[in-house]
């Protein structure tokens, strides 16, 4: 694995906070203004980078209108829906997307865009994308898998409904063509998805299995998931990203808006910051801590010659006296000294 993975200007590693790609998918509704407003918004709340999505419908389907190609599970959001329709309405014209690469680079974003074919791969790297996604539908398409390896960028692989024997084997595609630079994205491919279903210890397991670094990209609505896949090592968080939910579109229902973008860069960067390293030694910011730990102390005043009793010395804040570990070594001996209520104790003023 290496060290860091560089996605434009931006550097992707466990040494530093998780990177927050915001996906704008379908949430364009097909209007280019809104385009430009989602980048913008992604880039004030806490983004690092947008992400698109370059297909045709004719690239990624048929127009037919066999039932094979009918979206008919009622607890879709695009239930009823023929794919070609699907499609239709989430495309984006590729003639907008280098001008918004363009757009979010000047906001300081990275650019991404998910790929489908070798058409979408071919075009994306003529306009200088940053890195390429391969959606949890095609990990199974090794010819595409095959040809993104060779590409010189970075490849984002979402492993949503894929089996251990599938993500070998485009593991082992890409290795095999040199590629290196990949990051496994654990994935949920349902729409939205719940949180029982977000098995964020897959995370760990991954990393561990094939030796690369692991994001998740999330379909929930809440930040819990991308929480815990932070505390579990996620260097990456991909979410679906739209300006309000309530103007509805093909994705907007498993999309957060500006307000939880900016609370998911905030909580994922609090998140990183406090796993910090194993550390068994006081920290600079608990030295006045330190300072209240209890120590024995005198607690009634006594004459030179007295014998330290439990009525005249005891375990008190702060420290400053010797520790409480020696206390029974105390008791029973002499004070060499007059001392009032509230001296440390110390050997030197022990006989």
């Amino acid at each position: 694995m290496n060290t860091s993975i560089s996605i434009g200007s931006k550097i992707i590693g466990q040494s530093y906070r998780p990177l927050i790609i915001a996906e704008m998918s379908g949430n364009h509704h097909g209007n280019i203004d809104r385009a430009f407003a989602i980048v913008d918004a992604a880039a004030k709340n806490g983004a690092d980078a947008i992400k698109l999505q370059t297909f045709t419908p004719d690239t990624l389907t048929i127009d037919s209108k066999r039932h094979e190609f009918l979206i008919d599970d009622s607890e879709s959001p695009w239930f009823g829906k023929y794919l070609w329709d699907l499609y239709s309405e989430a495309y984006m014209p590729w003639e907008w997307q280098e001008e918004l690469f363009k757009f979010a680079r000047n906001k300081g974003l990275a650019c991404i865009s998910t790929i489908f074919d070798i058409s979408s791969l071919e075009f994306l790297l003529s306009i200088g994308v940053d890195a390429i996604k391969i959606a949890s539908f095609e990990l199974i398409h090794i010819p595409l898998l095959s040809e993104a390896s060779c590409c010189g960028k970075p490849l984002l692989l979402s492993i949503g409904m894929a089996t251990l024997d599938e993500i070998q084997k485009a593991v082992e595609t890409i290795r095999k063509r040199g590629c290196e630079n990949f990051i496994l994205l654990k994935c949920t491919s349902a729409y939205p998805s719940t949180e029982k279903d977000a098995n964020i210890l897959t995370i760990p397991d991954l990393r561990s299995r094939y030796n690369c670094y692991v994001g998740l990209s999330d379909h929930t609505l809440s930040p819990y998931a991308a929480f815990a896949a932070v505390a579990h090592g996620a260097v990456m968080i991909e979410k679906h990203f739209t300006l309000s939910r309530s103007e509805r579109g093909v994705d907007s229902s498993f999309s957060i808006e500006p307000a939880e973008l900016h609370q998911l860069r905030l909580g994922t960067e609090m998140v990183w910051e406090s796993l910090g390293k194993v550390c068994y030694e006081p920290l600079s910011s608990e030295k006045t801590s330190l300072k209240e730990r209890p120590s024995i102390y005198v607690v009634k005043s006594i004459k030179s010659g007295e014998t330290f009793t439990h009525e005249n010395v005891r375990i008190i804040r702060p420290s400053g006296g010797l520790l409480p570990e020696f206390y029974d070594q105390v008791i029973g001996r002499k004070a060499k000294v007059t001392m009032e209520a509230g001296t440390p104790l110390s050997w030197d003023i022990i006989d």
